[in-house]
C-alpha cells in the first residue's frame, strides 16, 4: 500500500523591520539583514517587507530601498514587498523601482500591492495619497502590469528599467475587495490574517470562485494563495509565550493609537496581560491576533 504525503507549504517571512524601544532604525535594519540571511540558509522561500509610515517603531517606510539592501546581502531567497500601498505612489514610479530591482536581482523580486494607507490621515496627506486611486485599485494594478510587461516601442511612456521584467505581482488584502481584484486579474492573492483573521476563509472563497485565468506573463492559470500568521519561536513554550506579550502590546498600541518602539516582554503570561486591559482593548487585540502560533 502506497502512502501519499501532502506537499509541504512553502514558508515565507514578512518583516516590519521593528525598532526596539531604546534602539535605533540602523539597528533594526541590521537585524533585518541578519534574519534574511538566516532565513535563506534555513530554506524559506521569500522575505517580504511592508510599507508603513509615521510609525515610531517601524523602519520599513522606504520599502523598495530596503528590498534592494536585503537582496544585496543575500544570494537566492526571493525578496519583495508585502506590500507597497499603491495609492500612495504613481504606478509608473512603482514600476520603475521594481523594474530596477528586478534588473539588479533577476528572478528574485516580488511586488505585493495593497490599497490601504499604511498610516494615519495626516501622514496620508503628506504622502499626497490619491483616494481616487484607492477606489480604482484594479486599474492601478493593471497599469503597473503594463509597464512591467512586454516592451512596446510605440508606447509614449515606458518603464526603463522595468519593461520586459514581468515582476511577479501579488494582490494583498484584508477583506473581500482585494480578493475580487486578484481574481478578476488572474493574480496571486495574499491575505492579511496576521491582523484581520475574521474574513480569511470567506475572502479565499471569493477569490477562488471568481478566479479568471490571465494570459499575461505574470498572471496565473489557476488560483494561488498565501496567508499571513503571527509566529513566535523560542526554545520553550513558556519563553515563546513570554516573548509574544511584546506582540500583543504592539497591537494594543495600534488599537489605542499609542504607538511606540517594540517594548520588552511583560512579566505576565499572554492571558494575564490581556486580562489587565479594558474589555474593548482585550477583545480587539484578541481578535486581531487570533491566527497566531
Amino acid at each position: 500500500m502506497t502512502h501519499r504525503t501532502s506537499p509541504r507549504a512553502q514558508l515565507n517571512i514578512l518583516d516590519l523591520v521593528q525598532i526596539a524601544e531604546g534602539g535605533s532604525a540602523a539597528e533594526a535594519i541590521a537585524q533585518t539583514v541578519d534574519l534574511a540571511q538566516h532565513a535563506e540558509r534555513w530554506g524559506y522561500g521569500r522575505y517580504w517587507m511592508a510599507e508603513h509610515h509615521n510609525f515610531r517603531g517601524v523602519a520599513s517606510s522606504s520599502t523598495a530601498v530596503l528590498i534592494g539592501h536585503v537582496a544585496g546581502h543575500t544570494s537566492s531567497i526571493r525578496v519583495g514587498a508585502g506590500g507597497i500601498m499603491l495609492p500612495n505612489h504613481a504606478p509608473y514610479v512603482v514600476a520603475e523601482q521594481f523594474g530596477t530591482l528586478a534588473t539588479m536581482y533577476p528572478g528574485r523580486i516580488d511586488l505585493g500591492l495593497g490599497r490601504a494607507p499604511g498610516t494615519d490621515q495626516p501622514t496620508a496627506r503628506a504622502l499626497r495619497r490619491n483616494e481616487m486611486a484607492a477606489m480604482n485599485f484594479a486599474a492601478e494594478v493593471e497599469e503597473v502590469q503594463g509597464y512591467l510587461g512586454d516592451p512596446d516601442p510605440r508606447a509614449a511612456v515606458r518603464a526603463i528599467p522595468g519593461e520586459g521584467t514581468h515582476v511577479p505581482i501579488w494582490v494583498l488584502g484584508s477583506s473581500h475587495g482585494g480578493a475580487q481584484v486578484a481574481s478578476a486579474l488572474g493574480l496571486p492573492y495574499s491575505f492579511a490574517s496576521h491582523f484581520a483573521p475574521a474574513a480569511l476563509m470567506s475572502a479565499l472563497d471569493v477569490y477562488r470562485r471568481g478566479f479568471q485565468p490571465s494570459p499575461l506573463p505574470n498572471g496565473l492559470d489557476e488560483p494561488r494563495t498565501m496567508a499571513g500568521a503571527n509566529v513566535m519561536v523560542a526554545d520553550t513554550q513558556v519563553e515563546a509565550e513570554r516573548l509574544f506579550t511584546s506582540v500583543l502590546d504592539r497591537f494594543r498600541g495600534i488599537v489605542t493609537n499609542q504607538r511606540s518602539g517594540l517594548r520588552p516582554p511583560a512579566d505576565a503570561s499572554p492571558a494575564e496581560l490581556l486580562a489587565s486591559w479594558s474589555p474593548a482593548e482585550r477583545s480587539a487585540v484578541a481578535e486581531m491576533t487570533r491566527v497566531s502560533f
